[in-house]
């Protein structure tokens, strides 16, 4: 069976290593001399945007090889609904997948715009749903609906979405949603439904999931606690006639040897600050579940290593999620291959910075996945011309 690899696309800046937590890319930091995306030369910015540099993010990792990009969604980020219009025009059938969090859009209003985008693009996008970890970032939003309502809420939106994709005259009375005679116009009504990756590690998570997810989205974990979680979203789904696959987000630091792989890692570990080294709190269940991992506090970076070549302090090293992988490119392939052999079936790489690692794990790594079907390209579905696909719209 295919395995889809997306690469991570950075929508709110981009760092130069994990050397130093400093942000040198986007205007996200002040631009001075050094930066890029702005540049400053001669006292002026050079008119090379961040959006630019997106643009060479995604042709980057669509010719090494990666299926598509996720678009991150948090209050610091560029909106990936209008990121993903602007790259589209920049590829040709790399997928654009859209985080977004339901409470924040009407589901038919989310249909109108996916569909007029899966018409511009041949039907190239795909659906990252959240439901939101709650506290500051939540109310950010102007979102005060609690853990498992935020959950009951993405399901009543996913079936109102699905319901008026198809036409209509679709009707809904829900606790969050009511709409009458609803339905997308004809020809946004013929265009493919995307596919939904659907994150989660809570019960009320597990089980919108169960209902709605194409592919369950997972942060790295220990692969055991991995595989058992998968069982939980197996066992829930099946209850409901349906049979979601899996996909697991990644972040990756990959090196010719795994002795030069670790090295970058120490020369970063210089750089954190002392107080992160004490047990995170938080009330998303995703990020305490990924902490409870590690006995806390730490003193020394392989302190974090829960498994060879798993370790658990990316997040001190930039912004998002603890797992990633280190070690060698014949290493990282190998853990990509196990996770494999427990159900995986897509991958959400990432690295920093975005760009130059996009050629490296594309170039170094990928091709040392043994035996499977990575796929690279989806065709051009049947309606769509390849003047628009090629962006020449």
């Amino acid at each position: 069976m295919p395995i889809d690899i997306y690469w991570r696309i950075g929508t709110h800046g981009d760092q130069q290593s994990l050397r130093r937590r400093v942000s040198s890319r986007g205007e996200w930091a002040p631009v001075v001399p050094g930066s890029l995306t702005p540049g400053v030369r001669d006292g002026r910015r050079d008119g090379y945007s961040y959006v630019d540099h997106m643009a060479d993010v995604a042709r980057a990792s669509e010719s090494s090889g990666f299926v598509g990009g996720l678009l991150p969604s948090f209050p610091f980020t560029d909106d990936p609904w209008a990121a993903a219009a602007a790259l589209a025009r920049e590829t040709t059938t790399y997928r654009f997948m859209i985080a977004y969090q339901p409470g924040f859009l009407h589901p038919v209003q989310a249909a109108r715009m996916s569909a007029s985008l899966q018409r511009v693009t041949g039907g190239r996008v795909v659906y990252n749903i959240i439901s939101g970890g709650g506290g500051p970032a939540q109310l950010w939003w102007g979102d005060r609906v609690d853990h498992d309502d935020r959950y009951a809420r993405t399901s009543e939106f996913l079936d109102v979405l699905k319901g008026v994709w198809n036409g209509g005259p679709f009707d809904y009375e829900g606790r969050f949603y009511q709409v009458e005679g609803a339905g997308l116009p004809e020809p946004l009504a013929r265009q493919p439904f995307p596919e939904i990756y659907f994150s989660g590690s809570s019960k009320a998570a597990i089980e919108a999931a169960g209902r709605h997810a194409d592919y369950y989205l997972s942060w790295l974990e220990p692969f055991p606690e991995l595989a058992a979680k998968f069982v939980q979203v197996r066992e829930h789904s099946a209850a409901l006639g349906r049979a979601p696959k899996f996909a697991v987000r990644i972040d990756v630091l990959a090196r010719e040897t795994e002795e030069a792989a670790w090295d970058e890692i120490r020369r970063g570990w210089t750089h954190v600050d002392q107080a992160a080294l004490r047990s995170p709190d938080g009330d998303s269940v995703g990020w305490l579940r990924s902490q409870s991992f590690v006995s806390w506090p730490v003193r020394d970076y392989r302190e974090l290593e829960v498994s060879p070549n798993v370790w658990s302090g990316f997040h001190l090293l930039r912004g998002g999620p603890a797992f990633g992988l280190v070690g060698s490119y014949e290493q990282v392939a190998e853990r990509l291959d196990e996770l494999i052999g427990i159900g995986v079936d897509a991958f959400i790489l990432a690295g920093v910075p975005h760009l130059e690692e996009a050629y490296r794990v594309g170039e170094e790594v990928l091709p040392l996945l043994r035996g499977h079907d990575i796929r690279q390209a989806s065709p051009l579905s049947p309606h769509t011309s390849l003047s628009v696909a090629k962006g020449t719209i």
